[in-house]
């Protein structure tokens, strides 16, 4: 391939149009580009531009024109409708001096998918049939815009609906595996090593010696958010997997109590593996997170091996009848404190008679707080038959960011138990 392309490291390098109003005023969320560029980078291409553009002919041929000429492929997704703003073909036809021109086949596609639903095809659909002279139209399996690409010795270029799961199906079955044919890619390795209970600075004192690791050709990228802390292992060259290895080894040794898991896994899901792999059963109770943590350990299929049930207990008299909570105890030490917490995970868990229970009672905020019990105190307890213990978080001030990190506290407690690690 030509074009623009780093001589030394001879990267493939690519950049991603995504095309849309919507986009640029924050009606939904480009998701679009963040999925390719992943998918681009996981076959050994470099992702070096990526940019979006609202449904304008002359906004949509100046990023034709930056871009085309510089990159060797060039991902165009959105504007492919049957309505008046979609005028990415058009667009695409004008730039590369071509005329739009009826592709028959697949009308005869988007006329029949209408007919299998019992509705006649609109005559606005027919322009979805319109292929830039020179390129190759690929029918949407999922929809009924096709793909549309322009496929050179020197240059790749596709434009694909911008809906997400028919831009993925034309990814995945089409585009993905071309740019694998045409050859030229730098070998790769990628791993998303999952971390949780840790911030960056107190991980990079872990991981000290780590300079001596990166290279052009090794890297690691700390990647933070509020519910874990991912680590981007990346290797390029000869032998580019062994070297991950060696990497993610040597990164092991000293944050393993950390890493729960790698690449997308969540961290409900390793909790929930863990519990698959034992013979205890969990029981929640929640006081801040109002079944927060019960509605997302159910979101990981298979829970219902090892998850009994909850209770929610937001009032104090709920903590009582349905906890067992003891009324001198509110009184005493207060809903937000470590006797509360513990007798919630004991009550809960006899409640429904599993191995262990886990309770949270915070102050969540933005109100509510004391001097002696600020905005963002929160205890959360664990109970099994042999004991039970209790840890104290002080977040911030933002309730629903708040309800978050107690979440990945909660579940983060209940993998460091199922571990054996100390809580």
């Amino acid at each position: 391939m030509g074009g623009r392309k780093n001589e030394e490291a001879n990267r493939v390098t690519a950049a991603i149009v995504t095309i849309g109003d919507e986009i640029l005023i924050g009606q939904i969320v480009n998701s679009n580009s963040t999925w390719i560029g992943a998918e681009l980078t996981t076959v050994g291409v470099s992702v070096e531009l990526s940019l979006s553009v609202g449904d304008v002919r002359e906004d949509i041929l100046a990023a034709l024109e930056l871009v085309v000429p510089r990159f060797e492929i060039t991902i165009v997704t959105g504007g492919l409708g049957p309505t008046h703003d979609d005028i990415t073909r058009e667009c695409v036809a004008e730039f590369f001096g071509v005329k739009l021109v009826p592709d028959d086949s697949i009308l005869e596609v988007v006329r029949k998918r209408f007919e299998s639903r019992g509705i006649e095809m609109p005559p606005s659909n027919h322009s979805q049939a319109l292929v830039p002279q020179g390129f190759e139209a690929i029918v949407n399996a999922a929809g009924s815009a096709p793909a549309l690409v322009l496929d050179q010795p020197q240059r790749l270029f596709v434009v694909l609906p911008g809906v997400p799961h028919e831009m993925k199906l034309f990814m995945t079955s089409h585009v993905l595996p071309s740019l694998k044919l045409r050859g030229g890619l730098v070998e790769r390795a990628q791993k998303t090593l999952m971390v949780v209970g840790i911030g960056e600075s107190s991980l990079q004192q872990k991981l000290e010696g780590l300079e001596h690791f990166l290279d052009e050709a090794r890297k690691l990228a700390f990647l933070p958010n509020l519910l874990a802390l991912r680590l981007r292992i990346t290797t390029t060259g000869p032998e580019s997997m062994e070297r991950l290895l060696e990497f993610e080894s040597w990164i092991r040794d000293r944050a393993s109590d950390w890493i729960y898991g790698e690449n997308d896994e969540t961290l409900e899901e390793a909790v929930g593996r863990l519990f698959s792999q034992s013979n205890n059963t969990l029981a929640v109770a929640e006081s801040c997170t109002g079944g927060f943590i019960a509605h997302t350990i159910t979101n990981v299929p298979g829970s219902s091996a090892y998850f009994l049930g909850g209770i929610t207990a937001y009032s104090n008299q709920a903590k009582e009848s349905q906890l067992g909570v003891g009324a001198a105890t509110l009184e005493s030490f207060g809903a937000v404190s470590k006797q509360t917490a513990c007798e919630m995970a004991d009550g809960v868990r006899r409640a429904f008679g599993a191995t262990v229970g886990i309770s949270t009672t915070g102050i969540l905020g933005p109100g509510g707080g004391t001097a002696e019990r600020p905005v963002g105190t929160v205890w959360l307890a664990i109970s099994t038959e042999q004991k039970t213990l209790a840890i104290k978080q002080q977040f911030g001030i933002d309730r629903l960011r708040n309800k978050e990190r107690v979440l990945s506290a909660a579940l983060n407690l209940l993998r460091r138990w199922l571990l054996n690690l100390e809580a």
